[in-house]
């Protein structure tokens, strides 16, 4: 930490503790068409009326701490990390699903504005799972590249009946900077979404884990399609399930047909998905709200809904905030908000604290890791990570 004119590039980058988030791609419809976000809007702040906080380039801070930016022709939201604890998937999901009401209210105003017509339709969504600072020692980026890769074993099948439909094609996984991030479709339903990451982030704490990766060790723990290989991601590094890496495609067949060759025998795509819940089950609790937790259990099991015995993907996928939205009346929403979620709530809020005896206003966030701080009586910055800010949390929060 150091006070100076400028940023303190010493100040660590990454968050100490382990943590999860969530982001969500949407396509952007206007007047029925396709369009690009940045040349219909420039960025954000061309239909945002909420205070943001700049971030980087076109993403900005909403007033919840959660990122809102343009990426190559989607609008893309970003929760803040939430620390690792019972329950935190839940407390991501609060935070996108709040983010996808105010974006799409404010595409309602917009609207009004301007007599055009707006869809957010659901494009892709991203399960991450971050690495405790200690724990990045023993998990450089060759070996979480190796992770990523049996991954993609264990979680597809799962991960397809919670979080996919019959156009999906495919559930990847991305090594990324200390952290790795489970890719499939957005799913239009806050509910399956927390528990398709509640799921992940259960078993990714898991298998990271073992001392071996290799084949052998996948078949002694969960049972194995014969003759699937993963292929290499379409976007990025990392590897990815698609349909076309099974002999038959997963996402188009009956899911309770025991049409599967595996290490454990015939089997059906219900069955090798259960399989995996109840193998990593005690994992799962350990980290998920016990709605989340009954979901996975009654979807994954004899009879549970999945969309994929729907007969084609559900018309809310096409106008996310209206078709689906989050209703607060629900067990989720009693989890508390995470400590690193509230010191990025203060920060984007622009609430004063004392540091070093001096009252200092938060300007901007860096990464999701420092809150960079302009001393008052001087204007000098100071960098502060945010695992030192948590422990002020009741005083800056009282103001």
């Amino acid at each position: 930490m150091k006070v100076q004119g400028k940023y303190d590039l010493a100040v660590p980058e990454t968050l100490a503790l382990a943590a999860a988030g969530l982001e969500a791609e949407f396509t952007l419809i206007v007047d029925g068409e396709s369009a690009r976000p940045e040349d219909v809007f420039g960025d954000p702040r061309g239909f945002i009326r909420a205070p943001l906080m700049h971030r980087v380039g076109t993403s900005y801070h909403l007033p919840n701490g959660t990122a809102v930016y343009f990426d190559t022709g989607v609008i893309e939201i970003a929760t803040p990390a939430m620390e690792l604890s019972r329950g935190c998937m839940a407390r991501a999901g609060r935070s996108l699903w709040e983010s996808i009401a105010l974006v799409r209210g404010e595409l309602d105003e917009w609207e009004r504005r301007t007599g055009r017509e707006a869809r957010l339709a659901g494009f892709s969504a991203h399960y991450n799972t971050s690495l405790a600072r200690r724990e990045r020692h023993t998990l450089p980026h060759s070996r979480l590249n190796r992770l990523a890769r049996a991954l993609t074993f264990v979680l597809a099948a799962p991960v397809m009946l919670l979080a996919t439909n019959r156009r999906s094609t495919g559930v990847g996984v991305r090594p990324r900077r200390h952290r790795l991030e489970i890719t499939a479709d957005f799913t239009p339903d806050p509910a399956l979404m927390i528990a398709t990451g509640s799921l992940t982030l259960g078993i990714v704490r898991d298998v990271m884990t073992w001392r071996s990766w290799d084949r052998d060790a996948l078949e002694r723990e969960v049972p194995v399609i014969n003759g699937f290989t993963p292929m290499r991601h379409t976007s990025r590094r990392g590897w990815l399930a698609r349909w076309d890496c099974y002999p038959n495609n997963p996402f188009t067949s009956d899911i309770d047909a025991s049409i599967w060759d595996t290490s454990a025998g015939m089997m059906s795509l219900r069955e090798i998905a259960n399989r995996i819940f109840e193998r990593f089950g005690r994992a799962i609790a350990r980290v998920s709200d016990p709605f989340s937790f009954r979901l996975i259990a009654s979807i994954l099991g004899r009879g549970g809904p999945s969309l994929l015995m729907l007969p084609d993907r559900p018309a809310a996928y096409e106008d996310v905030g209206h078709g689906s939205v989050w209703t607060a009346a629900s067990e989720i929403d009693a989890v508390k908000r995470s400590r690193y979620e509230r010191a990025l709530m203060n920060a984007v809020a622009g609430r004063p604290l004392m540091l070093f005896g001096r009252l200092c206003t938060p300007i901007r966030v860096r990464g999701w890791s420092v809150v960079v701080f302009r001393r008052d009586a001087d204007g000098a910055q100071l960098a502060i990570p945010i695992d030192l800010l948590v422990s002020r949390l009741d005083e800056w929060e009282r103001g």
